[in-house]
């Protein structure tokens, strides 16, 4: 029996030996195909090769190379693979390759190709059977690749869809193929909100074409690529909504608008951040104080207090150098003083004739110190009147709706807060709230300067704003700083999830960042928003009609503090003669 099993292992042993021999490749063809692997490997680096298929020359021809090797007999991993973007992908056959994992599939979207073609399939087929799935980096190579040398490299905007390259040949094998789209349509669709985006029609072609910080991006990026743009217009009023949604269902390549990064949306539908700005409040300027209360404006309490403190001390002065003693110092003669009262009010006051050195120099202090305060309040009075101060702003969310009108809020922003459980959001009071579904017409009051409404704006689209007050008498609205939902969001564009030139899209828009267009653009969004008549040049302020002279109501309150002091003074003129009286009529009767 023992017999029996060596002579048998011995029969197995040679049978394998046979059959790989007779399996084994033909040499020639494997030193091909490493020429080829090397030559890609110089036009651009790779550390991973990912073999599709059963077994072919390919799998052997890895054992040659110094790189990690993934073997994917099955045609699919099943799993989400975390491959870099320097993975080179061999097919053993074009059908070889029937990834289903969406995470890999998009990672090995834009990587190299190369198909090894056993069977007598036509190349055109095979790029269009790869064009269709969105992967363009192909090239494929036939079974007699070792005496031709041929290898044919997918071409997605020339007819033939393919093109034959020698492997002796300096040119490239894989191209950009979206470097120029040879007049290729990009499906976009223009928000209408500016001065993201705005329509208008040329006056030379009479073709409708699109303006503003968004939508001069995209019209670069079409030229710089020689496409062009297939532009719809949405009459809707959820019209941001309704481009984000036909983004994500791939009805559209790019959205002429922008993504906050306050929507919890996939990140696979969303570019590079295009502009990094604040998410506050715009609100009212407070109103100017009325003339009436700038009196009591003007008296600050820790100033008055030390001009009471300073009167009655040179009250006590003046009356211990009148007789050089403390004789009449009490209570009534140092409130009461009259000489110290009128020399602060910069009245006259009587001067005796035998004042000694002490008193003089009491009196020149006294002067001084009237000069100094009458002609500081008579600065803060006339500066007042010119110019009054505002009312004080509110520094809290909780304040929102008690100070201020409510706030009115687009209700795709409301939906936003609350998915990401913004606090800040959560403080507002719910009837301080004015939740409008048609965006467009939000944005048309707050474009107006609605006094109606308080808003929430974005630091981006406040600058237009800042921009259009300079022209105004007084500004209406504020960018409220310290009361914001984020001081720092990301504003992208909505690019559809398997957008074969992504990556061209994103290095072209952080280009024009770099250059400083982004910028330039949006410190003339407010001019050529006036250029195309979306907004007047016009003071909206509403300013009020100011009267050349004082009104009896501006003084108000002096005559009501005055009438007060007058009857003050009657009161304590009646009660010291009625106390002399009281006082004879008292010694008569005794």
């Amino acid at each position: 029996m023992a017999w029996w099993i060596v002579l048998l292992l011995c029969i197995g042993n040679s049978g394998a030996h046979v059959m790989d021999i007779l399996n084994k490749s033909d040499p020639s063809l494997e030193e091909s195909l490493l020429s080829l692997l090397q030559r890609l490997k110089l036009e651009e680096f790779y550390d991973t090769l990912l073999v599709y298929g059963g077994d072919c020359v390919l799998h052997s021809l890895s054992r040659r190379l110094d790189v990690s090797t993934v073997l994917v007999s099955s045609g699919s991993t099943n799993f989400d693979w975390n491959f870099s973007s320097l993975t080179l992908i061999l097919s053993c056959d074009p059908d070889a390759e029937r990834e289903v994992t969406y995470r890999t599939l998009m990672k090995l979207q834009r990587n190299r190709r190369l198909i090894y073609l056993q069977r007598n399939i036509q190349p055109k087929s095979v790029c269009n059977s790869y064009s269709q799935k969105e992967q363009h980096n192909v090239a494929m190579v036939r079974e007699h690749f070792d005496k031709l040398g041929v290898i044919y490299a997918c071409r997605y905007f020339e007819d033939p869809n393919f093109e034959k390259i020698s492997l002796w040949d300096e040119k490239p094998i894989y191209i950009e193929n979206f470097r120029n789209m040879h007049g290729k349509a990009i499906r976009t669709v223009a928000d209408l909100l500016p001065p993201r985006s705005m329509i208008h029609l040329d006056a030379k072609s009479g073709d409708m074409q699109m303006m503003g910080y968004v939508a001069n991006l995209i019209n670069n990026y079409a030229q710089k690529v020689n496409a062009t743009l297939q532009l719809e217009v949405l009459n809707n009023k959820f019209i941001v909504r309704e481009i984000l949604k036909m983004v994500e269902n791939e009805q559209l390549d790019i959205g002429t608008t922008l993504d906050i990064s306050l929507r919890t949306a996939i990140l696979e539908t969303s570019s590079y951040p295009y502009i990094l700005t604040s998410y506050c409040l715009m609100l009212q300027v407070p109103a100017k104080l009325p003339y009436n209360m700038v009196y009591a404006m003007i008296v600050d309490r820790l100033v008055l207090g030390i001009i009471f403190a300073l009167f009655c001390l040179l009250s006590i002065l003046l009356i211990y150098s009148k007789k050089m003693s403390w004789q009449d110092l009490n209570l009534a003669n140092i409130l009461l003083n009259d000489k110290s009262l009128r020399g602060l009010l910069g009245q006259s006051f009587p001067f005796p004739s035998n004042a000694g050195k002490h008193l003089r120099l009491i009196f020149c202090i006294l002067c001084f110190a009237s000069i100094m305060m009458t002609t500081m309040y008579e600065a803060y009075l006339q500066s007042f009147f010119t110019n009054p101060p505002s009312e004080s702003k509110i520094h809290s969310f909780q304040d929102i709706g008690k100070y201020q009108p409510k706030i009115a809020m687009p209700s795709i922003e409301i939906e936003a807060l609350i998915k990401t459980n913004n606090s800040y959001f959560q403080e507002i009071q719910k009837d301080a709230l004015i939740i409008f579904d048609n965006l467009p017409e939000y944005a048309k009051l707050r474009d107006a300067f609605n006094l109606n409404y308080s808003f929430v704006v974005t630091g981006d689209r406040w600058s237009a704003y800042a921009e259009q007050q300079e022209l105004f008498k007084d500004p209406v609205f504020y960018f409220a700083r310290d009361l914001c939902f984020s001081r720092l969001i990301y504003m992208s564009i909505p690019l559809r999830a398997h957008l074969p030139y992504r990556h061209l899209f994103e290095e072209h828009m952080m280009r024009q960042q770099e250059f400083g267009l982004v910028s330039h653009w949006r410190s003339h969004s407010f001019f050529d928003m006036v250029r195309l008549g979306l907004t007047p040049l016009k003071d909206l302020s509403r300013p009020k009609t100011i009267s050349p002279s004082i009104l009896l109501d501006d003084i108000s309150w002096i005559l009501k503090i005055y009438l007060a002091a007058t009857v003050l003074s009657i009161c304590c003129f009646l009660f010291e003669i009625g106390g002399e009286k009281w006082l004879r009529w008292r010694e008569l009767r005794n």
